[in-house]
């Protein structure tokens, strides 16, 4: 029980809601409601969860030594010796030799983004991840995968091209701000956490935070006024403040509180930003399924 309990916390399913992007296509289709669509993109959600939890086992087997120093990492089940080095490398091969052949029967198409996701986790382990810069664009792309997967899943007919370049920036807006987060609290001993740290300084991030914030907010309000699938009402203009105090709020808490170097889990105990969420769903709900 203890070693499947570590398997359980190996696969982070705090970081599971980053998945919840596969929804992106279902909702802002107006797909919510239609039962064939929900079903597919659910199982497409659960299996793209498992899949992502093998690749932060593979993550963390790559980074074992390193995450035995980090003040935080130390304590993961692979690092702290809850989970054997076996065990690991048995759930990984088994979830990826069923997961592949079951995302293929989902979609051809959203196995190949399954695959490139992994791909490019592999290539972000072993490479990316130690390149300044480069590594928050990989993170963000991996953003756009979710959604590209969850929009192959079902037969999309008004979705916006739009979502695609706010998530790109929305992403890059988590990336840039957990780099900050991080930076912020190893302070001195950042580069020896985390090597990219030695290329960057706090200066620098807030730079790069102002301007993916500035790009977010306005690819996402471009969004609510020139994406062909909404009323031609306007009303989904209502949603902005939301997102506006979402990044906001984010921002305080990495600049104030010192937190947010997991934006994921930040999203499961921040109750404004909770709240800043719901208000969003309820103005999408009202706008695509209620007008």
């Amino acid at each position: 029980m203890k070693v499947f309990t570590a398997i359980i916390k190996s696969m982070r399913p705090k970081q599971w809601p980053k998945n919840g992007f596969l929804f992106a296509g279902l909702i802002f289709d107006g797909q919510l409601f239609h039962l064939p669509a929900l079903l597919r993109t659910v199982s497409g959600f659960i299996l793209f969860c498992l899949i992502s939890g093998a690749v932060y086992i593979i993550n963390d087997l790559s980074d074992l030594e390193g995450d035995r120093l980090h003040p935080t990492k130390r304590f993961r089940p692979i690092a702290s010796g809850q989970l054997p080095l076996w065990a690991a490398r048995l759930v990984v091969s088994v979830i990826l030799l069923l997961g592949l052949p079951l995302a293929y029967l989902e979609s051809p198409a959203y196995a190949g983004l399954v695959l490139a996701y992994i791909l490019m986790n592999l290539a972000y382990t072993k490479w990316f991840k130690h390149i300044a810069i480069l590594d928050v664009i990989v993170l963000a792309g991996f953003y756009l995968i979710r959604l590209g997967a969850g929009v192959v899943l079902i037969d999309v007919t008004r979705f916006s091209p739009w979502m695609y370049v706010f998530t790109g920036f929305l992403a890059l807006f988590l990336g840039v701000g957990k780099r900050r987060a991080e930076l912020s609290l190893l302070e001195s001993d950042a580069n020896a956490h985390r090597k990219v740290l030695e290329g960057y300084t706090l200066p620098l991030l807030d730079q790069f935070i102002t301007i993916v914030t500035s790009m977010t907010i306005i690819t996402y309000s471009l969004y609510t006024c020139s994406a062909p699938n909404l009323p031609e009402n306007h009303m989904m203009m209502f949603s902005i403040p939301f997102v506006i105090f979402g990044i906001f709020r984010y921002l305080y808490l990495i600049q104030v509180k010192q937190s947010g170097g997991a934006p994921e889990e930040v999203l499961l105990y921040d109750r404004p930003l909770q709240l800043s969420l719901v208000g969003f769903g309820l103005v999408i709900l009202i706008v695509f399924y209620l007008t």
